[in-house]
């Protein structure tokens, strides 16, 4: 939308600021020429904290750290929920930290689908030891973290495939839930539940550390030989 208007009076320019002051309130973007008072307005596309954790690949919670932090360019809160503009990519724009390791957020738009696999041994673990350890395993490419239910916002799809299983989960899933990159997945916690990876998923990682340092010492011994 582009709009002109030659100011003339003093009584003019103050309705002109006014206007301008509204619309940048809206989250628009607003550019005023010295000459002419040539008014160029850009809409600038915000998103929700649910909206821009599922951009980043990240939980509502870290994001929420990050907002604290001031380290989400352009962040405002309206009302009592925080907006995020989109940067030329079509993603919220994050500023890295200067101590620690790299953030692991994306930095561009997804294009790999979202697999979903229920952990049947964290179930039973839960169960038997009076744990509440997050049970749904969620993997984006190449990255993969943990929750204790979900929100799909879109179409979704249940795949059972017994002689063809996912690689992408440790031992191979046979059955999943597979969600298309421009559909929403919000990851949901308990408020006092366990968090971080699930005990068999620290084994599984215990086991494959076991077994490449096993590896890496044969290479060692044969190299000395």
């Amino acid at each position: 939308m582009h709009i002109e208007c030659l100011v003339e009076d003093r009584s003019t320019e103050e309705t002109l600021s006014h206007f301008c002051r509204v619309i940048v309130n809206k989250c628009i973007k607003i550019d005023i020429s010295n000459k002419n008072y040539n008014v160029i307005v850009m809409t600038v596309s915000y998103v929700s904290t649910t909206e821009a954790a599922f951009l980043l690949n990240i939980s509502t919670g870290r994001l929420r750290l990050l907002l604290n932090q001031e380290r989400v360019i352009g962040a405002k809160k309206v009302g009592r929920r925080w907006m995020m503009p989109l940067n030329h990519r079509g993603m919220p724009e994050i500023i890295p930290g200067t101590r620690g390791p790299e953030g692991t957020w994306n930095k561009n738009n997804r294009t790999a689908n979202t697999f979903v696999h229920v952990l049947r041994k964290t179930i039973d673990y839960n169960r038997d030891n009076k744990t509440s350890h997050p049970a749904v395993a969620v993997k984006v490419g190449d990255k993969k973290d943990y929750c204790h239910s979900l929100k799909i916002h879109g179409p979704c799809q249940i795949v059972y495939q017994p002689h063809q299983p996912n690689t992408s989960q440790a031992g191979g899933a046979r059955l999943w839930i597979e969600v298309e990159p421009q559909h929403i997945v919000e990851r949901v916690y308990f408020s006092g539940g366990d968090y971080g990876p699930p005990p068999e998923v620290v084994q599984q990682r215990a086991r494959f550390e076991k077994k490449k340092l096993k590896v890496k010492k044969g290479k060692l011994k044969k190299k000395g030989n």
